[in-house]
């Protein structure tokens, strides 16, 4: 292992390493699903290159597909592709467990925060941060296909995704399977 957390190309994490990953970044960042993956992609992506800008969109999108929650099924996808059974139960369990926890305390604490005019302040300046961390998140995952001759079929499948779901009322699972289904018969031009 190199000091800058890189790793040598083709060398696989150990399940410790997939641990820690996981735990520390599924559990303690803030902001939801979307941010988590941000900050997911920054760390194996970017710094760490166990997985590509491919491997990693297609973890996204199989786990936006899943019914339930889409965040446990990306980092079980995550771990099927570096170390496959091993790593998919590592990485399901380092990202639940320790935040299940931290759940069930502040479940205890949120009848006293309920009266709070701070906490409510708080919960409101969470929820305005989110979105544009959602937002960022969006960027992240597409910027890579958002190059010159893809651009409009970016925005186009994007804003027709949106439109189909946000004013049509389609189910985010519909939406997904038929741009699936667009995208592979509208190979992405040369």
């Amino acid at each position: 292992m190199q000091h800058s957390g890189r790793q040598a190309a083709g060398e696989r994490p150990s399940l410790t390493q997939i641990a820690d990953v996981f735990t520390r970044y599924a559990n303690f960042t803030l902001g939801g699903g979307s941010a988590t993956t941000a900050v997911i992609h920054g760390e194996i992506v970017d710094k760490r290159r166990w997985v590509s800008e491919e491997q990693f969109a297609l973890s996204f999108a199989l786990g936006r597909l899943t019914p339930g929650t889409n965040l446990l099924a990306f980092c079980v996808g995550i771990g099927w592709i570096l170390r496959r059974w091993a790593g998919a139960i590592v990485a399901l369990l380092a990202a639940s467990v320790p935040c299940t926890l931290f759940v069930m305390v502040i479940t205890v604490l949120f009848a006293e925060w309920q009266e709070n005019p701070f906490a409510q302040a708080a919960i409101k300046g969470a929820i305005a941060a989110a979105v544009a961390v959602t937002v960022k998140t969006v960027w992240t995952i597409a910027h890579p296909y958002f190059r010159p001759g893809n651009r409009i079929r970016v925005v186009l499948i994007g804003t027709a995704a949106f439109a189909l779901h946000a004013s049509a009322g389609i189910s985010p699972i519909d939406v997904l399977l038929l741009a699936a289904l667009i995208g592979f018969f509208l190979p992405e031009p040369s």
